[in-house]
């Protein structure tokens, strides 16, 4: 793997653990196994490394998600399938704890690819709910929108249940909870 390579891979994964205030440069050379000067050679800095980073999460975290989205089977099936695919849940979203992230929030060109990310998934639920609905799978009194913005807002919300419980427990029980009400939408 290529110096850069390294850098942005260690970048995610200090990101996800310690935040963007949390991650030094010492840090990320040591994990990358690059010195100073590879880092600056590569990047301006801290900052420029950073949203190399949280961009690569951000496209890694969409791709996941266009998947199950894209993956045969009912509006309720591909929602279901993103909703309980393998993941973390105890070390929480690696986008969405950016957003709890001061620095992150306060720098625009940082917290774009936060944004896109979960503009990304609203957009790609509301289109496999509107396409369920459609196809008359789901109530024609649904609204995709809505539906999909408390779809993202219920998953990102059993990460901090879960990690405030220290427990993927109640992270299971709102993605099951979140299944049942889309379920209930089903057309008869």
């Amino acid at each position: 793997m290529s110096t850069p390579e390294r850098l942005i891979e260690s970048t995610q994964e200090l990101l996800w653990e310690r935040g963007y205030v949390g991650t030094s440069p010492k840090a990320i050379q040591q994990r990358a196994g690059a010195g100073q000067g590879s880092m600056y050679h590569h990047f301006a800095g801290k900052p420029d490394l950073a949203l190399a980073a949280i961009r690569r999460s951000a496209e890694q975290r969409m791709a996941l998600a266009d998947e199950q989205f894209n993956a045969p089977g009912t509006a309720v099936e591909r929602v279901a399938a993103y909703l309980r695919r393998q993941r973390e849940v105890l070390r929480g979203c690696p986008i969405g704890r950016l957003t709890q992230d001061p620095e992150v929030i306060a720098d625009d060109e940082l917290r774009r690819p936060v944004a896109e990310t979960f503009d990304h998934l609203r957009g790609r639920l509301t289109e496999v709910l509107a396409e369920g609905q459609a196809r008359g799978e789901l109530q024609p009194g649904l609204n995709p929108g809505n539906t999909a913005a408390t779809v993202v807002a219920v998953l990102q919300g059993g990460y901090v249940l879960a990690r405030a419980a220290a427990s993927a427990d109640p992270f299971d029980q709102a993605i099951e909870g979140a299944i049942a009400l889309l379920a209930a939408q089903t057309a008869s």
